[in-house]
């Protein structure tokens, strides 16, 4: 079996005004909102069990249980003082159920197969960028595994905000996420760097996806900008 929890509980506060009343996942690019185009996409990829993690302004995610009949809201009640460690904690009980691919919410997934390839080991989905990143990438070994999941690098995968734990290492991250959190300074801590700190135990490749497959859409600009290729 197949699960995904999608954390869509922040506040979006690069996007005011927008998300002043509206949670940025549930802002629409080229008519649909974010939220939906990664569920649509998990969808094609038969996932049994979609589990969103909602907090700000959280009623309005309500009608995703009635347009789809796969989707669970879990609430995130530290949504406010606590970074997305807190997301991922709240869903940790559905990393013990088997494969699950953890999304962000505020993508615009412009590919929907995305998800739908044969996936034989735990991954992060990443574009290749060429030349100096401040975001996310990763570093890896000569066999492919991830060794480093980390902000700035030159010329390697950045990070999508998508990835994929097989059942082992899923139950291992539900470990890892439960005994990180209420640690000092969890408050802060990225679900991400909970990862990087058990490279170890987890065994993570990189899934290369095309850079036109999906967005990550932080602000206004950003959002006009792709809006407007749909004009």
């Amino acid at each position: 079996m197949t699960n995904a929890i999608i954390m869509a509980s922040g506040l979006g506060t690069r996007m005011r005004p927008l998300t002043d009343t509206t949670p940025k996942p549930l802002i629409k690019v080229l008519g649909k909102p974010m939220i939906e185009s990664v569920i649509d996409a998990l969808i094609e990829r038969r996932v049994e069990h979609i589990y969103v993690v909602v907090g700000y302004l959280k009623e309005q995610f309500k009608y995703l249980t009635e347009k789809y009949s796969n989707i669970v809201l879990i609430e995130n009640p530290d949504y406010q003082t606590v970074n997305n460690i807190s997301s991922v904690y709240y869903a940790r009980e559905i990393l013990l159920q088997g494969d699950t691919f953890i999304c962000e919410a505020d993508l615009y997934v412009a590919n929907q197969k995305l998800f739908d390839v044969e996936l034989s080991s735990s991954c992060y989905f990443g574009k290749f960028v060429h030349g100096h990143s401040d975001d996310w990438v990763f570093d890896t070994d000569r066999n492919g595994f991830i060794t480093r999941v980390g902000k700035n690098g030159n010329d390697l995968y950045n990070m999508v905000g998508i990835s994929y734990f097989k059942a082992t290492d899923a139950a291992i991250l539900s470990t890892k996420i439960g005994e990180a959190y209420g640690q000092d300074g969890y408050e802060n801590l990225f679900w991400d760097e909970v990862v990087n700190a058990n490279l170890s135990s987890l065994k993570l490749l990189i899934h290369a996806v095309d850079k036109n497959d999906i967005f990550e859409i932080d602000t206004v600009d950003e959002l006009c900008a792709i809006n407007r290729t749909g004009e």
